[in-house]
């Protein structure tokens, strides 16, 4: 047992955590679990298996039922032994046998080894609900109850295919940063179940996972539920609390996912093609609602087509036997755009002959809608699960573009300090970490801005603010 402990030890030195040490040896690994639930009568059934793969830094991001490539036969060995491990036990409730499989070749009963288990309902058990009818939060009480299970083995029968997406408040583009703050617009999407404990008008604060709600399908065929999680991922509207919802839809849509083609490493192996792209339809719904707003504050009496009128932000431009039109400049997430514009009986059109029209919380570009909140100094467009930004235009000033850090690391949102790896009078270098932010169950470190002394760091276990400053490192004479 010494000896054996030494050696796990050692492992985790090397490795990290055991799942590393696993994944080290396997080429294509796979998480999937068996959902298993016991009762006081001696009774264990299993309601088939998950496929939770689809995971960000071990966090699971995407989860489905059942698992894509699955045979009867690897079906079969998996849920026996899941049912074999809660039966040594005596397990009474709710429970989740968790497995890594060696994916490279394909599912094999060979290839799937133990994990662990979870000793109690998980985030993803809507998808074991929605493919086998159970209500399992229903059989809890139940169980609890002293009633034996409500259904035998032979009658839980897998039906459909479901998929699960976790929304969290976190920022794809600053890596993941957890975002925080009141939530002045929540719009989830209709049709689909939607797990949520949030609501518009409710805060998101420091002191919680970064979870706020969970997107649900059910659908006959896994194409047909992909398809369906990715336009309700597209359809979330949050704002100002930044969310996953666009990288979601990316992850849904990639060929790889829809295929099936999936292992816990497809998220860092596909990163830039998980990136954001901005789209013909944003920019143009952009700039035709700038014009829209530039023209209905233009002074009375002026005209919008004279070549010597004009808007901050708008160019009317000479233009001889040619239909009147208007170049708009905006910016969109604090980069500028430009684009022709010109009023039509219907709207605005665009580029490419593109028209659009304004609604109170909506904008039609083509047959695309997208949607539209007005907030101080400009508006926000909803696209594809992205809250996109849209500002007057104004000339970049040096201030603007960003001053050189004077080495103060400042905390990104308020949380705990829960370490420090160097103290004041330590040389460092760029990219050194130097203070850690414990905020929503994850830990953030602070780096070195450049190389230099750490002239003070905060002190282990403080609570601080956001903006707070945590550490200064200051640069050679």
């Amino acid at each position: 047992a010494a000896g054996l402990a030494s050696a796990r030890r050692e492992a985790a030195a090397a490795f990290g955590d055991d799942r590393v040490l696993i994944e080290r040896y396997i080429t294509r690994p796979r998480h999937i679990e068996v959902q298993v639930f016991g009762d006081r009568h001696g009774e264990v059934v299993h309601l088939y298996e998950r496929d939770c793969s689809l995971q960000r830094r071990h966090q699971k991001v995407i989860e489905e039922a059942p698992a894509p490539g699955m045979s009867e036969a690897v079906r079969a060995a998996v849920t026996d032994a899941a049912i074999k491990a809660a039966k040594a036990v005596n397990y009474v409730g709710a429970g989740t046998i968790e497995f890594i499989a060696d994916a490279s070749d394909g599912l094999k009963a060979d290839g799937i080894w133990f994990m662990e288990m979870n000793t109690r309902l998980q985030v993803e058990h809507p998808v074991t609900e929605s493919v086998t009818g159970v209500d399992l939060v229903e059989w809890q009480f139940r169980v609890a109850a002293g009633e034996p299970l409500p259904l035998k083995q032979d009658q839980i029968r897998l039906n459909g295919w479901a998929m699960e997406a976790r929304l969290y408040a976190e920022d794809p583009a600053t890596g993941f940063l957890p975002s925080i703050g009141r939530l002045d617009h929540f719009v989830m999407p209709e049709g689909i179940r939607v797990d949520t404990g949030v609501e518009q008008g409710g805060e998101v604060s420091q002191f919680y996972d970064p979870m706020i709600a969970k997107l649900i399908v059910h659908e006959d065929t896994r194409e047909a539920a992909a398809a369906r999680l990715a336009e309700a991922a597209g359809e979330v509207e949050v704002w100002p609390v930044k969310t996953n919802a666009g990288f979601l839809k990316r992850c849904l849509d990639h060929p790889r996912f829809v295929a099936g083609d999936v292992d816990t490493g497809f998220i860092a192996a596909e990163e830039g093609a998980l990136q954001p792209a901005d789209a013909p339809e944003t920019v143009l719904a952009a700039l035709t609602l700038v014009a829209e707003a530039a023209t209905e504050v233009e002074p009375v009496g002026s005209d919008r087509f004279s070549p010597w009128g004009g808007q901050p932000g708008l160019s009317y431009g000479l233009r001889l036997n040619t239909p009147p039109q208007t170049t708009v400049w905006a910016r969109l997430d604090g980069e500028p755009v430009s684009g022709p514009v010109a009023p039509v009986e219907t709207g605005w059109r665009g580029a490419e002959g593109l028209t659009a029209q304004i609604g109170f919380d909506q904008v039609q570009a083509g047959d695309r809608l997208f949607g539209y909140r007005a907030v101080e100094d400009g508006f926000i467009l909803f696209v594809e699960g992205e809250a996109r930004r849209v500002t007057p235009y104004r000339a970049a000033t040096s201030a603007a573009a960003g001053a050189v850090s004077d080495g103060s690391l400042r905390a990104p949102m308020p949380g705990k300090v829960v370490a420090a790896p160097v103290k004041a009078g330590d040389a460092v270098t760029k990219g050194q970490p130097v203070v850690v932010l414990e905020a929503m169950k994850m830990e953030h470190a602070l780096t070195a801005p450049f190389d230099g002394v750490v002239e003070s760091v905060a002190a282990v276990g403080d609570q601080v603010g956001e903006a707070a400053v945590l550490a200064v490192v200051k640069a050679p004479d």
